[in-house]
């Protein structure tokens, strides 16, 4: 067994931890806006490369550019984002009031968590599957007993429990983050 297939599937729950940000709940949070890209001299760039995000209180995002003739392109950007998102400009700040989430749309997230979550465990499957061939091949070209074998299939799949774990429960905590008022 690698110490890569480790690291792999350290980073595939991250990667979850990461996206999982980006759904929205009931909290402002910063990273709702790192999909949105602006445009800063005719290149798309990140929204935290031209501008800092803040959040003043539960349901506010506070977006202030660096250079003051980015304030309307900004705008435009997070109102075509698809984030569903109404910003109001106060002199140099752009205020984004989250609306309260309905019923309908938490279920909605929750589905959209519990896909992203699947995802995740699938990747570490496919983790397990390739670290599973590569021993298969070892055993057969005999660099390895079947002994050694099975004791690394066993490891393998101990390893991919803990990390299918990890997914679950991260699903778990988005969840009732998402569906509690």
């Amino acid at each position: 067994m690698s110490a890569s297939a480790e690291e792999r599937m350290k980073k595939a729950v991250e990667n979850l931890g990461r996206e999982f940000a980006k759904v929205r709940t009931g909290q402002a949070n910063p990273a709702m806006l790192d999909s949105v890209m602006v445009d800063y001299y005719g290149t798309p760039t990140p929204i935290g490369q031209v501008a800092t995000i803040s959040v003043p209180d539960a349901r506010t995002l506070g977006v202030s550019p660096w250079e003051k003739h980015m304030i309307p392109v900004v705008d435009k950007a997070i109102r075509a984002s698809g984030l569903g998102l109404n910003p109001s400009t106060e002199g140099s700040m752009i205020r984004v009031i989250l609306p309260p989430l309905t019923e309908e749309r938490r279920k909605e997230l929750a589905k959209v968590c519990k896909g992203l979550a699947e995802e995740a465990r699938v990747a570490v499957r496919n983790i397990r599957r390739d670290e599973n061939d590569a021993i298969k091949k070892q055993v057969k070209d005999e660099s390895l007993s079947q002994d050694q074998e099975k004791k690394l299939l066993e490891a393998m799949q101990k390893l991919t429990d803990r990390y299918i774990a990890e997914v679950d429960k991260s699903f778990a905590v988005k969840e009732k983050e998402i569906l509690t008022v």
